[in-house]
Formats: structure tokens, sequence, C-alpha cells
């Protein structure tokens, strides 16, 4: 799923794409200059991009070449082992708790301690 803008005419406008099977359907947001449509598409770049602020937890690695997506579980086990409750934050606006509980057991890089930490935060396992 992502937002697209389209100019036509004099005007601007935002669309949904969506892909359903072999379809890919456009659906209308709105004029571009609409508060939510705004709203929306700053969401989406801030969740498309690692924040420059968390840039200390990935020093070993350009972040250019970090994709969110396709290095999710690298991005996810980083934050869980070394970040702040704003990373957790920014993390869970990016990627499903399920995805995030999913790297939790299939983890090669998070400590023990970490490990079993995320695993009561996120309902889990019991204490």
């Amino acid at each position: 799923m992502s937002v697209i803008t389209r100019k036509i005419g004099n005007g601007k406008y935002a669309y949904l794409v969506l892909r359903e099977g072999k379809k890919v359907i456009h659906k209308y947001l709105g004029r571009a200059d609409n508060p939510k449509v705004v709203k929306m598409l700053l969401h989406k770049k801030e969740s498309s991009d690692i924040p420059e602020k968390l840039e200390t937890l990935f020093w070993d690695a350009n972040l250019k070449k970090i994709h969110v997506k396709q290095n999710a579980r690298y991005i996810i086990e980083r934050v869980l082992e070394l970040g702040d409750l704003d990373a957790l934050k920014w993390l869970q606006k990016v990627y499903p708790v399920r995805t995030i509980i999913d790297t939790l057991y299939l983890n090669r890089t998070l400590t023990a301690k970490s490990r079993n930490f995320w695993m009561l935060w996120f309902g889990v396992i019991n204490a």
C-alpha cells in the first residue's frame, strides 16, 4: 500500500494504491492540500525512512542503504536491543506488532535478557 500524487490540470490529487490479487487499485483520497491528506502523506514519509534521531542505533551502516521493508528484521532487532521509547514508538508506527513478535521468535542478535523483556512487553509470555 502506498500513497501517490498526480497533477491534473492546475490541481494536485492524492490516491491510495492497493494491490488485490493481480489488480492494482487506485482509491481517490482528495486534493493533496487537504489537511487529512497532508497528514497521511507526512506519515507515509516518516515511515519510509529511518529518522535521523535513530542513526546512532545504526552506527555501522549507511542509513540511505537500509530499506525499511526489506531490512525489517535487522531494524527491529537493532531497535529492540539498543533503542529507547521514542525508537519503539517509531517502530510500532512502521511495523505491525505481529511482525515485531515474529522477529522476537526468529531473532539472532537480541540478548536473552532483551528478548525476554520484549516477550513480556508484547504479552507473548506471562511473568
